[in-house]
């Protein structure tokens, strides 16, 4: 299973996905009882998704392994990207789970017992989350009926991280690394923000941080990318920001703004030979739609200039 490439999604992986960054993370959020035991030194990330494909573009997902007590465990991180709470995420967050044990299943097949999977949501939209943690509060019982069938049905809980109720000086007093920090921060207050630009100079320490550290470079870029995406501070304000960081950030900042305003224009000249070769020839079939698409600015030039006297679909893409 795949997941969707999405603004919030990018930034999540690239940034969350260093074991580096999410161990700092899980050392803040899970119980120390907990963290004691895992040895968050030798966290590693593993490859695949488990979610829904019909819920890629609500969820994204992380799977890490570490050894807890010695003995091989997962740790399972979804962050939640929809404007409201999802009322059935516990029974969700068990499927996911169960396909982690069955992937297991199939590649130790001798084995007989399940490694310990640790599920972590992270909420990040502007209200908290209000809805139930356990699988036991989606069952249909009540009072006497609920305790007298409590022992044979089934108890799941996932530890739930809400960035809505984490105010930034609890964000700042949290030990994490530098960009797993500012990433947290911006899933929290960056999305539709047009004043971001004043709410993040009080970060600038930690955004030049980034930058010094090993592979901070690509950090930055991704986060820069993520606040192009989902912000609408106005440009001029973004770059008096980073200027204000010095020339490798001011830099950072020019680059990735001209590579994203080159994408959607990309992105728009696409969408208008689409509508071009629809109206000429019909709707178009998945693999010319993919072809559009994926092809340079120079080659929708030329396409576009091919339609008016193309006379099938086969003449303008050649």
């Amino acid at each position: 299973m795949s997941g969707q490439s999405s603004p919030h999604d990018a930034v999540f992986r690239r940034v969350l996905g260093e074991p580096a960054n999410a161990a700092s993370q899980l050392r803040a959020v899970l119980p120390a009882a907990l963290t004691n035991r895992l040895d968050l030194d030798r966290l590693t990330r593993l490859s695949g998704s488990f979610v829904d494909e019909t819920l890629q573009w609500r969820h994204s997902d992380l799977l890490f392994t570490a050894p807890l007590d010695g003995r091989e465990a997962f740790v399972y991180v979804l962050v939640e990207h929809q404007s409201c709470t999802d009322p059935v995420m516990p029974l969700r967050m068990l499927r996911y789970v169960v396909r982690i044990w069955e992937r297991y299943r199939a590649e130790h097949p001798e084995e007989n017992r399940l490694p310990a999977v640790i599920p972590l949501v992270v909420h990040h939209n502007r209200r908290p989350w209000t809805g139930p943690t356990d699988v036991f509060e989606l069952i249909d019982l009540d009072g006497d009926a609920a305790e007298a069938a409590a022992e044979y049905l089934p108890r799941f809980r996932f530890l739930l991280d809400d960035l809505a109720r984490l105010d930034e000086q609890a964000l700042r007093d949290r030990p994490l690394t530098p960009p797993a920090r500012i990433t947290l921060l911006l899933l929290k207050i960056a999305a539709g923000n047009p004043k971001l630009a004043d709410d993040l100079r009080q970060w600038k320490g930690e955004l030049n941080s980034i930058l010094r550290r090993s592979g901070g470079h690509e950090d930055f870029i991704a986060l820069l990318t993520y606040i192009e995406t989902v912000g609408e501070t106005p440009a001029d304000e973004l770059y008096d920001l980073f200027a204000q960081l010095g020339p490798e950030a001011e830099e950072a900042y020019v680059t990735t703004a001209e590579m994203l305003r080159a994408e959607g224009e990309a992105r728009g000249r696409a969408g208008a030979l689409v509508q071009l070769l629809a109206l000429k020839f019909g709707p178009l079939p998945g693999a010319a739609l993919r072809r559009v698409h994926d092809a340079s600015s120079d080659q929708l030039q030329v396409w576009t200039a091919r339609v008016l006297t193309a006379s099938t679909l086969d003449q303008v893409l050649r």
